[in-house]
């Protein structure tokens, strides 16, 4: 059709090349890559919603906090294998000022990104117990977890939360407990991709549960205090960021420098393990390694062997954003706003022209306005819409590979540009003529 910007020829010539089999389960890398591909062929510009990537400036504090470090030397030093003393005391306090939970500075221990944290945490918590050899996931979530747990060898479960918030939430929950077989569980708060944030009483029957089965839990804080419903960002002031840890002393927090500073390229982050779980011996780690707690074999043999230490340089950034942000002289939070504000724009658009949003409550409250959320078109599955749009000049990946058993996309809004709205719509008006349910 002539309306179409990109000929379906120049599409299906780039979907070929990577040999993807099934399109509604190509990886966020590869959507990116035939993006790239396609824009480049067609010289049509891509409205961008596939990867999340921060869209905003890294913040000052950390960088000018890491260039002084790095003129005073500081690459040519190893770093400490636990971590920077001033970011362990800065993630501590960072922890009580937002979260207001007690973990002490020792607890606390820096990562190269919540990728590393995650995976050093699965791989822990795997080898505790012989008897418990499985991750369950709290889907949808991050595509790249499942991932790291393939590359380890480990197994896992997963579910759909989609029909089963508030007290639904502990029958299918215990009903995989129960088996004996679950290391740890893992979900996103708020959530990567639907963008709900589990609720208090959710966050209780979780940590119930983890106490009731001994199983660790693992609170993957990406998208730390952003729910922009409520303001998150006054330090030593309610309301503060929801946690599991206000439930069970078994958890994990994975605190990441990427999204609310905006510092992804520096690959920074914190673990936070609670005082309690960092301390405890078990017997499949004893019988691995000898001897060690929790937090020490997380530390000095997971973490150690995987990267002898984090970016020194960058743990001074990290440790200066905290700081400056627990003081309450950077408001981080009035720097991400920007993204709810990009995503209560792109859903009014959507909605506009016959799509409807995926996952559009959070229990009785409407969905947040967040860095993510879902989208689908009546009569098409995930795959159809995500290779549909992609001649439109505008990409997703599917909810297929977030491990949700709904049919949709998940769209980012980190990387739209102002003049991307009226761009939009002039494209999904021409989709609409194309597609147009009768």
């Amino acid at each position: 059709m002539k309306n179409i910007p990109i000929d379906s020829s120049i599409v299906n010539e780039a979907i070929g090349k990577l040999k993807i089999k099934d399109f509604g389960r190509a990886t966020i890398r590869e959507v990116v890559a035939i993006a790239n591909e396609v824009e480049k062929k067609s010289g049509v510009e891509f409205i961008r919603m596939e990867m999340g990537v921060p869209g905003l400036p890294p913040a000052k504090v950390g960088v000018n906090a890491e260039i002084k470090a790095l003129q005073n030397g500081i690459a040519s030093i190893y770093p400490v294998i636990d971590g920077l003393p001033e970011l362990k005391y800065e993630a501590s306090r960072f922890v009580k000022a937002f979260i207001d939970l007690d973990i002490s500075p020792e607890c606390c221990v820096p990562v190269t990104g919540s990728m590393q944290g995650t995976y050093t945490s699965f791989l822990v918590a795997g080898q505790c117990n012989p008897e418990k050899d499985t991750i369950l996931f709290i889907d949808p979530g991050f595509p790249v977890q499942k991932q790291q747990i393939l590359v380890m060898g480990y197994k896992y479960e997963s579910f759909d939360i989609y029909n089963y918030r508030g007290d639904k939430l502990k029958t299918i929950l215990e009903s995989y407990l129960k088996k004996g077989n679950v290391a740890a569980v893992i979900y996103s708060n708020p959530n990567n991709p639907a963008w709900f944030c589990l609720k208090e009483e959710e966050l209780k029957i979780i940590g119930d549960l983890a106490t009731r089965y001994d199983t660790i839990i693992l609170e993957d804080l990406a998208y730390f205090a952003m729910d922009f419903r409520k303001d998150l960002g006054i330090p030593f002031q309610p309301p503060f960021q929801s946690s599991i840890g206000k439930y069970t002393d078994n958890y994990l927090l994975l605190i990441s420098g990427s999204k609310v500073f905006s510092y992804a390229g520096q690959r920074i982050g914190v673990v936070a393990i609670s005082d309690k779980l960092y301390h405890r011996k078990y017997e499949g780690l004893t019988a691995r390694y000898g001897s060690g707690t929790f937090g020490s074999v997380f530390i000095h043999r997971a973490l150690y062997a995987l990267s002898s230490g984090t970016s020194h340089s960058a743990q001074y950034a990290l440790a200066a954003m905290f700081k400056t942000a627990s003081d309450g002289t950077f408001r981080f939070i009035d720097d991400v706003i920007e993204y709810g504000k990009r995503a209560r724009r792109l859903k009014e658009i959507f909605l506009k022209y016959g799509f409807e949003i995926v996952y559009d409550k959070d229990m009785d409250d409407p969905i947040a306005d967040g860095f993510y959320f879902t989208i689908r078109y009546p009569g098409m599955t995930g795959a159809e819409l995500m290779q549909a749009l992609i001649p439109y000049g505008v990409s997703a990946i599917s909810l297929l590979t977030t491990g949700s058993n709904q049919e949709g996309l998940r769209a980012c809004v980190s990387f739209i540009k102002d003049h991307q709205y009226e761009l939009l719509e002039n494209r999904l008006n021409k989709f609409r003529e194309q597609y147009l349910i009768s």
